[in-house]
């Protein structure tokens, strides 16, 4: 039996975003291909001669309904964070080609009014959205992804902590 270790495949370029509202929570959005609950932060692929910080804009439009004049990109991981896919999902997405993904991932003071936020702007990808805690996230995510989300959360949180301080003062 092949482990992820002994997997030749390439991991998939990919970016994150944790957007974030004033009070400090981060949106996610209940995956509309998996029944149930399966929220994440939205992601996407970064595409053939695309930065990855214009990847993250050009997602932020197509899985929220945002333009970039309704954020500020408040921080960007010092890293890239790789996980990998369960097998069986692994070679039935992205036809097989990748083991999982790489993510850079940039955090995103959200500017406008809930109203703004329209999931069903581009092709769907979220049944419904939230805004949820930083503490709460790695609860929400799917066991393969919630390393990472430990991660930047942990990355992010000050930036998150400083923007609700400012809220409340």
């Amino acid at each position: 039996m092949r482990t992820p270790d002994d997997d030749p495949r390439p991991y998939r370029p990919c970016v994150g975003l944790m957007l974030v509202n004033e009070r400090g929570a981060v949106f996610v959005g209940n995956r509309i291909d998996t029944p149930g609950d399966h929220w994440q932060m939205p992601q996407g692929g970064v595409d053939e001669g695309e930065t990855p910080r214009e990847a993250a804009l050009r997602e932020l439009g197509e899985e929220v309904g945002l333009s970039p004049d309704q954020v500020e990109i408040m921080g960007e991981s010092r890293q890239w964070h790789a996980y990998d896919l369960p097998p069986g999902l692994s070679r039935r997405v992205w036809k097989g080609r990748y083991r999982g993904q790489t993510q850079k991932w940039f955090a995103l003071r959200f500017l406008g009014r809930d109203s703004d936020i329209d999931i069903a702007a581009h092709t769907p990808e979220f049944s419904a959205w939230q805004w949820a805690s930083l503490d709460r996230l790695p609860d929400l995510i799917v066991p393969f992804k919630r390393e990472i989300y430990l991660r930047v959360a942990e990355e992010f949180r000050p930036l998150i902590e400083r923007l609700a301080a400012e809220a409340r003062d």
